[in-house]
């Protein structure tokens, strides 16, 4: 590829908008190349977001791990009889954000299984108990799934539901529940979801309302490169329809624990290279993004100090806990203090920011 690449990253500096054929081929590069990519997404990055690396002081707080889809490549889910299964009542939330606000944290995050015993009461309620303790906290929480799950529980429609969160509190959305907006993959890994067209759907709905989300991909299990790409191209084309969107986070697959792995469905996760090309290709693909966020928990701290050099500008948070990719097998994923995101920075000659959910400087 390398008699192309040069003029092909040339242009795309100089504003060429990527077609997937094209994004495929870059993430499928090799050798020395690869190197070429990664230095032109950093020049990407400089361009659109300066020197500055954000994070944000959050803390994900786990309801339940009890779920209707039981996902192949989740180690989290458990049926409600299984004896690992669990769900915090209204005062184990309280007691979570009691702690949120003694460590000062701007965002709590929901995260949670989707519980087909919870409705809209149940999702207004966590909410609340938030706010009742923190006020001033933003609520990043709920995926799609949940939104579509809590429609046909109440027999109403998503952009109902949308609405009547978005009154009760809630700050955010969360684009999670995509994995791969692409059926054919949908159908192996996550059969129980909702399809990748009505995720697009519902989060369209959420844009349409104010709702600002984040996108996510979740990489290195059964799809493809095409997939991936064709995944970009559809959080890529809503975008450009509502701008609704704060971040794109790629999410490397945690295999370990995972059944899409143990049975021989999966590949063992993403290699470096891969990790490293989906953060560059990401940010010169999706160029009506300003912020490409590393995760930390999933690709280890080394890996994620040069992912900061290759298009990501963002260090998520400091979560104080992710027991989802923990379950799945990441054994470095509770807490990052912001000291040594500020070594991480620093040694990159970048400047540590901290900002709201919403990419606002604190």
């Amino acid at each position: 590829m390398t008699s192309s690449l040069t003029p092909l990253l040339r242009d795309v500096l100089d504003g060429h908008r990527l077609t997937t054929a094209e994004g495929e081929a870059l993430m499928k590069t090799t050798g020395r190349d690869v190197f070429r990519i990664l230095t032109a997404a950093d020049d990407m990055r400089e361009r659109k977001v300066g020197d500055i690396v954000t994070y944000v002081r959050n803390q994900n707080l786990h309801v339940t791990n009890i779920c209707k889809n039981l996902c192949g490549f989740c180690g989290f889910g458990k049926k409600a009889t299984d004896p690992e299964a669990y769900c915090l009542d209204r005062e184990g939330i309280k007691a979570g954000v009691r702690l949120a606000h003694q460590r000062t944290v701007t965002e709590v995050c929901l995260l949670s299984g989707v519980n087909p015993a919870f409705d809209l009461a149940r999702y207004i309620d966590l909410i609340h108990a938030v706010h009742e303790i923190a006020p001033e906290i933003h609520v990043h929480a709920f995926s799609p799934d949940e939104v579509d799950h809590t429609a046909r529980k109440g027999k109403c429609s998503t952009k109902e539901i949308l609405a009547a969160l978005k009154y009760a509190g809630l700050g955010s959305l969360q684009g999670t529940a995509a994995e791969i907006l692409i059926e054919s993959v949908r159908k192996v890994i996550c059969p129980r979801k909702v399809s990748g067209a009505e995720w697009a759907r519902i989060i369209r709905e959420a844009h349409s309302l104010g709702i600002r989300s984040s996108a996510t991909i979740m990489y290195g299990s059964y799809e493809s490169a095409r997939d991936q790409v064709n995944h970009m191209a559809i959080i890529r084309n809503i975008q450009d329809e509502t701008h609704g969107f704060t971040e794109f986070i790629p999410m490397s697959y945690i295999h370990t624990n995972t059944p899409l792995y143990t049975s021989g469905i999966a590949r063992a996760g993403a290699t470096g290279r891969e990790d490293l090309l989906m953060i560059a290709v990401s940010r010169l693909f999706l160029d009506n993004f300003d912020n490409v966020q590393v995760s930390w928990g999933k690709l280890g701290l080394k890996m994620t100090q040069l992912a900061l050099l290759c298009g990501g500008n963002d260090l998520a948070g400091t979560m104080f806990t992710d027991e989802v990719s923990v379950d799945a097998g990441a054994g470095d994923a509770s807490y990052l203090d912001p000291i040594i995101m500020e070594r991480m920075t620093a040694d990159l000659g970048r400047n540590l920011k901290q900002r709201t959910t919403l990419y606002e400087l604190v």
